[in-house]
């Protein structure tokens, strides 16, 4: 039945071209901004999950320059560690020189008087944004001993945050501590046979005779810093095991960053070759149906022609 009054046929080219229309403009709209869900209008579940991961991957974000701090602070400590080891070896020769008779200990000890003024600017030196880890004072307020450095972000299965961290123990690789109490690995005291305390610090064999006693002393000042340097590479080991741990962990967040981004792609993005295939496909539909619209709106006037 043919109608002036219900054009059925311009009714459904109408909501064809409409359709169609919602269709284009969504595409245009993927291809425009290069994500398939963009909102949470698009795919609430897959924009949810998606949001999350973007706030997990600028946590770790965050998470790869504290480890990039941590690396440069241990970097700086196992330095002036190794540094110090060679200036602690240079004063375990010069004693062991001064053990020799009849030789001027009191040059010697000018000599030893410089590297443990050396030894004593390395530790102050070995800084990396205010925070030194050789040369310490544990009396100080809010010092704590067990310095730790961001490492990881995890997202448990609850939907809960967990922060992980490396931890490096201040006292086994510390040369001074201005405490008082001596409890550096340089300026820890260590007993002679004469009853003499000393340092490698501040030891002094200046006025050190020939005489038993004398060369007994000298002999325990070189069995203590042999003592000392094998701490000290104890706690250069250490610093390096750190090291190398950190080093591991910036890799693995890098490649666990690339792999959040991938997944976030996965889960939103466009597909860029369908979307420009269905671009096509879709001007050609809206092209369709404005004709198709047009032929309806026509049959309106072949009704007039049959009361001519």
């Amino acid at each position: 039945m043919s109608s002036i009054r219900t054009n059925t046929a311009a009714m459904t080219a109408l909501q064809t071209l409409s359709q169609t229309n919602r269709m284009l403009s969504q595409t245009q709209n993927r291809i425009a901004t290069g994500y398939r869900v963009a909102t949470a209008a698009d795919n609430a579940a897959y924009w949810s999950i998606a949001t999350t991961m973007r706030s997990d991957h600028k946590a770790l974000s965050t998470v790869k320059d504290a480890l990039g701090l941590g690396a440069a602070t241990v970097d700086v400590a196992y330095t002036a560690m190794d540094k110090s080891i060679q200036v602690v070896s240079e004063i375990k020769a010069k004693l062991v020189a001064a053990r020799e008779p009849g030789v001027d200990r009191k040059a010697i000890q000018a000599e030893i008087d410089e590297l443990q003024n050396q030894l004593k600017s390395i530790a102050d030196s070995a800084g990396f944004s205010g925070d030194n880890w050789l040369s310490v004072d544990s009396s100080s307020a809010g010092y704590n001993a067990t310095k730790t450095v961001v490492a990881s972000f995890t997202r448990t299965a609850s939907g809960g945050v967990k922060i992980g961290t490396i931890s490096i123990d201040v006292n086994s690789v510390k040369l001074y501590d201005a405490s008082g109490t001596a409890s550096g690995i340089l300026d820890t005291e260590y007993t002679a046979t004469s009853g003499a305390k000393f340092s490698v610090a501040n030891l002094d064999i200046s006025a050190l005779t020939d005489s038993a006693a004398d060369l007994q002393d000298l002999e325990d000042m070189i069995s203590a810093v042999d003592t000392v340097i094998s701490k000290m590479t104890t706690a250069a080991s250490n610093l390096g095991a750190a090291k190398n741990r950190i080093e591991m962990q910036q890799d693995f967040v890098s490649s666990l960053m690339d792999s959040i981004s991938r997944g976030i792609g996965q889960l939103v993005d466009a597909d860029m070759n369908a979307e420009s295939t269905r671009l096509q496909a879709l001007q050609v539909q809206q092209q369709l149906g404005v004709q198709a619209l047009s032929i309806a709106n026509a049959t309106s006037q072949t009704i007039l022609a049959l009361f001519r």
